[in-house]
């Protein structure tokens, strides 16, 4: 099962089940300063543990950094 992820293609096998699953997989303990888009469409963080995902499915996260 392949899943692109902020434009690199990422093979599991078997793929999590949901977009918070993912998150903490690729981040793992953060969830605050974090934006995702699932399919170009932002995903809210209170809707990460409902949102499935699937085969070929494209994930853009972005993390806020600190900085001046």
């Amino acid at each position: 099962m392949e899943i692109t992820i902020n434009h690199t293609t990422k093979t599991f096998e078997v793929l999590p089940d949901t977009l918070e699953a993912l998150i903490a997989m690729e981040i793992p303990g953060k969830k605050k300063g974090i934006a995702v888009a699932l399919n170009n469409r932002i995903i809210p963080l209170s809707a990460w543990a409902e949102t499935f995902l699937k085969d070929k499915d494209s994930v853009l996260i972005i993390t806020a950094t600190q900085g001046g």
